[in-house]
């Protein structure tokens, strides 16, 4: 199985309209960084080579990630002599992926990077979380090399990236125990050794995802006295340099072929990446910002697995004198199912699509940080509803081991804690929300409808009931934001604000989508349906 070529939605957003903008920014800002690369000279040529490695990705992920999926779930990763060693499995996926030349996909090339853009980048992290979401993790967290790419000098750029090209395995070494969410609470001490000119790194990191990569971004507190988050720095440290020990793995419910260590620094030798003070507060953010959409893409993967398991199933179980998918009721889950998929994977490419532009346009940059929150809040609630009913399709059989929906319900619960939790979503979109930005965004959306000369009268009656549950949006929060409204009853109405918006786009770029293809009028009309649903229920309660 090919997972690039049998998903026609794919290929649908890599040859988006926006993609030429897409292309002349990265070859544009890769030129003026001073190298002289052998550049594509135009959007069709870029695609195509985007095509061509996509299509390599997709034969990757069938017929060697996903066979090793539940070997990989049943053996996971083992702790030996402070070490960690990979399941068999994962070690074939890394050695697959690293002599086709796939790592460092955003790399420039004179890292020997691909200098793909973040739509490519999230395509094939969806590609492979569809084959294993554990495996996902590990691949995703090459987004590393962004950030020593973005802020670090040119002697740790030329050390490290091309070793992360070669297959360099990366951690982003942030929580510990008493600092999860909290990240300015951060205690492991960075000090410098005038002696060796190097800082060293003395603490404890917890949680910490494939713990004993290669090379590591590890968030310290490089100042003395200080207790917040003006006080940390962020350090690149090699594995390689020792002075740093895996003290256990975490026992998962899920993604148990992905690492979770905890780690203990004893003097480790490290390196500062970019200044001092700024590495919470710009390149950690700058970071989680990536790795967000990075676990969009691992929770629309793990949707899409979650259909096509559902809709496999329910072509071939009979009950009745007839295969389940004739009757309504799993119709109308499988359905769902698929909506949600369509809607969060319309919504991710999207905002990936504007991560490319924000490098040479502000405004693009104030769209992508208001949609990547969305993103992650949506696509990993999804992720769990799919694989919830993934297993109802599946009835008594989808509670048991030998189907791969048991897998996926386990792995789809962690998308909606790691890199933030569904409710720090809801807090991230806040500023939008009060600022106005999300209804200049959707007006934006509504002006490109209109712009087209091919609305259907399905399409129009879309627009009409979108525009009135706009209108309701508006009245809700005002309703929740009035005068003498207390602070507790605005904050309860928070997730029901960020619901009603994350249907509205989603409605809206569907429709958007189906002036290209008409077969996203369906899940269009879902995320209509659930919008002016959602704010009419909403907005009665408040009423109240």
């Amino acid at each position: 199985m090919n997972f690039y070529t049998d998903n026609e939605n794919l290929s649908f957003y890599l040859h988006h309209p926006d993609m030429d903008q897409v292309v002349a920014v990265k070859e544009k800002n890769y030129a003026e960084s001073g190298s002289h690369p052998e550049a594509p000279a135009d959007c069709e040529e870029a695609v195509k080579q985007y095509d061509t490695v996509m299509r390599l990705l997709g034969d990757i992920a069938g017929e060697v990630i996903a066979p090793n999926a539940e070997s990989v779930d049943h053996e996971g990763p083992q702790l030996v002599d402070g070490r960690v060693e990979y399941a068999k499995g994962t070690r074939k996926n890394l050695d697959a992926l690293v002599q086709s030349g796939l790592y460092g996909m955003t790399l420039e090339r004179k890292y020997n990077g691909l200098n793909f853009p973040r739509v490519a980048a999230v395509m094939a992290a969806e590609i492979i979380a569809r084959a294993d979401v554990g495996f996902a993790t590990i691949w995703g967290l090459q987004d590393c090399a962004d950030t020593i790419q973005q802020f670090a000098n040119e002697e740790l750029k030329n050390k490290y990236l091309p070793r992360i090209y070669e297959g360099a395995t990366c951690s982003m070494d942030l929580t510990e125990p008493d600092a999860g969410s909290d990240l300015q609470s951060v205690r492991l001490k960075a000090t410098w050794d005038e002696e060796n000119k190097c800082w060293r790194l003395n603490g404890v990191k917890r949680f910490i995802t494939n713990g004993d990569a290669d090379l590591h971004l590890v968030l310290a507190r490089s100042e003395e006295g200080t207790n917040d988050g003006r006080g940390l720095s962020y350090f690149v440290f090699d594995k390689a340099d020792g002075g740093m020990i895996v003290r256990r793995i975490e026992n998962k419910m899920g993604i148990k072929g992905s690492p979770t260590a905890e780690l203990q620094f004893n003097n480790a030798p490290c390196q500062i990446v970019g200044e001092r003070r700024l590495g919470l507060i710009k390149y950690v953010m700058s970071l989680m910002n990536g790795a967000r959409l990075g676990v969009g893409a691992q929770s629309i993967g793990l949707c899409e697995a979650a259909c096509r398991e559902a809709e496999a199933y329910a072509a071939s179980r009979e009950q009745f004198g007839h295969t389940i998918d004739k009757f309504v009721a799993v119709q109308d889950l499988l359905r769902q199912m698929r909506a949600r998929t369509n809607g969060a994977r319309s919504l991710m490419y999207e905002t990936a699509r504007y991560v490319d532009l924000s490098s040479s346009s502000k405004a693009a940059s104030r769209v992508a940080d208001i949609l990547t929150p969305l993103v992650k809040l949506n696509a990993s609630e999804f992720a769990n509803r799919c694989a919830y009913d993934c297993i109802q399709v599946h009835g008594g059989s989808g509670f048991m081991k030998e189907y791969a929906c048991e897998r996926l319900y386990r792995d789809a619960r962690i998308l909606c804690i790691y890199e933030g939790t569904s409710q720090l979503q809801v807090v991230a979109a806040m500023k939008g929300i009060a600022s106005g930005a999300y209804l200049k965004q959707i007006e934006a959306y509504d002006a490109k409808v209109v712009e087209s000369a091919s609305l259907t009268d399905e399409m129009k009656h879309c627009l009409e009931v979108l525009r009135k549950a706009t209108d309701d949006y508006k009245k809700l929060y005002e309703l929740a934001a009035a005068e003498g409204t207390t602070s507790e009853r605005f904050e309860h109405t928070t997730r029901a604000l960020t619901e009603v918006l994350s249907y509205i786009i989603m409605a809206y770029l569907l429709l958007l989508d189906s002036q290209r293809d008409v077969r996203y009028m369906d899940s269009c009309q879902y995320f209509v349906k659930e919008a002016i649903g959602e704010v009419s229920k909403h907005l009665a309660e408040l009423s109240c």
